[in-house]
């Protein structure tokens, strides 16, 4: 059963869509998550990620920093807004973007 919100306070809302976004990004791309790791290290060297953290944040376990959303919107060629906005339906260019 659904908790109700306490007085003065507002319900939570459903998880983001960033998840489903980042995984949706690196399926067009027809990559691993080990792949996307080694993409994203490519575009920045100090990004140091395995695949359970790209599982984590397309499962919306955890948030992705800054600098590793940078690198989605990178290889995505899209803007951190395009991810960050749950308004924004993500649509990407029909070519892969392959390194």
């Amino acid at each position: 059963m659904p908790r109700k919100a306490r007085k003065g306070r507002s319900p939570r809302r459903k998880p983001a869509r960033l998840g489903e976004k980042l995984k949706k990004i690196r399926e067009h791309s027809s990559l691993s998550q080990e792949g996307m790791c080694i993409c994203l290290e490519a575009i920045d060297k100090s990004l140091n990620l395995v695949a359970a953290q790209i599982s984590n944040f397309e499962q919306n376990k955890r948030e992705p920093n800054l600098l590793v959303l940078l690198a989605y919107a990178k290889f995505a060629r899209i803007t951190i807004d395009d991810l960050a906005n749950d308004k924004v339906n993500l649509s990407l260019p029909k070519a892969a973007h392959t390194r």
